[in-house]
């Protein structure tokens, strides 16, 4: 007897709800602590527009401060749901579930999380999956350990077994594997048919070392929607015009071209100490009925919006500000997890 089909959905498939962690004083976001919690209310009520959310706070008192914040109708109405957890961080994309689905059974996916190569203390990030499936929420699900560190913004699925990642982070985190044993080991972890790697591109400010979700994301099976860079003076020109030659030589499972619909390019924003900041806007979330695209206060933000829609023709777009989550190299996609439809006890 055969066991299950797995495979890893794609984002635009249904969900069962958005997954993310509240920030506190005890997070890399202490200095900056109002902006970026009026960003999350923001974040939530775009997301509660369309289905629930499920956030992870640290304690009982966080849950309550955060209760308090929110509108009524709400926590009323089940929108927002809790789960006490301890965390480092709050990239949930990294340090979260990668769910693979077979019929109505879910592989909760867990990786070693590194804190990015070991760039960052990530040790309870690291545990974080464990902890909740301890809690019980998941349903008709197991918990798989992975000793292999891979975190779930270095890869993107169509659904299909088409798996698109690059290569510079996949190198940082397994120095020792080549690239065909890297391609081997994410198609089985991932129940891949094949593993699509980039060799181009990277965002300065993106301390994640180029993954795809700042990059390139599917759109549909036969679509990706990639970061352009038309300013032949910015840095990042070359680069990413490397990485649209690769992306124009990909071929579908089918064998045709990929449509590629090209994000424009926003002015350069920096922080107060200079550094230049990763705003792109490839790092939209995709929630049901929606796509959330972060915005900068940017006249590209319009095109952006434009763009998404093209990609994602039966989609809302909806803008989400994002200024102050790139100060920490993250944004929208970064901080959430998408869990898929049936996962969850209701």
């Amino acid at each position: 007897m055969t066991g299950p089909t797995w495979r890893l959905p794609a984002e635009w498939e249904p969900q069962a709800a958005i997954l993310l962690a509240w920030p506190h004083a005890g997070t890399d976001w202490a200095g900056q602590l109002p902006q970026v919690e009026d960003t999350y209310l923001a974040l939530l009520a775009a997301i509660t527009r369309f289905e629930p959310a499920l956030v992870i706070v640290a304690d009982a008192a966080l849950e309550s401060r955060v209760r308090g914040l929110l509108p009524t109708a709400a926590i009323t109405g089940s929108r927002v749901r809790f789960v006490q957890a301890d965390y480092d961080d709050t990239w949930l994309r990294d340090s979260g579930p990668i769910t693979l689905v077979a019929a109505d059974q879910f592989r909760l996916n867990d990786f070693r999380f590194t804190g990015w190569g070991g760039k960052f203390a990530a040790s309870r990030d690291d545990r974080l999956v464990g902890a909740l499936f301890a809690r019980g929420r998941f349903r008709h699900s197991e918990h798989r350990v992975i000793e292999f560190a891979l975190e779930g913004g270095a890869i993107d699925s169509d659904g299909a077994g088409s798996v698109l990642t690059t290569y510079r982070c996949l190198r940082q985190r397994h120095p020792t594997l080549d690239r065909p044993a890297l391609q081997q080991a994410l198609a089985g972890f991932l129940a891949a048919d094949r593993v699509l790697i980039l060799e181009s591109g990277e965002l300065q400010g993106d301390d994640t070392d180029a993954h795809i979700d700042t990059l390139a994301r599917f759109a549909a099976r036969d679509a990706i929607v990639f970061q352009a860079c038309t300013d032949q003076r910015d840095c990042h020109f070359a680069p990413l015009q490397a990485m649209q030659a690769e992306l124009a030589a990909l071929r579908t499972q089918a064998g045709a071209p990929y449509r590629l619909h090209a994000l424009p390019w926003p002015q350069p924003i920096h922080a107060a100490d200079g550094r230049r900041l990763a705003a792109g806007y490839a790092n939209f979330l995709i929630v049901n009925g929606a796509v959330l695209l972060p915005t900068y206060g940017d006249p590209a933000d319009a095109l952006a919006a434009q763009v998404l829609a093209s990609a994602f023709p039966d989609r809302q777009i909806v803008p989400v500000p994002a200024r102050a989550l790139i100060e920490q190299n993250g944004s929208l996609h970064c901080l959430t997890m998408q869990l898929p439809q049936g996962v969850l006890h209701e």
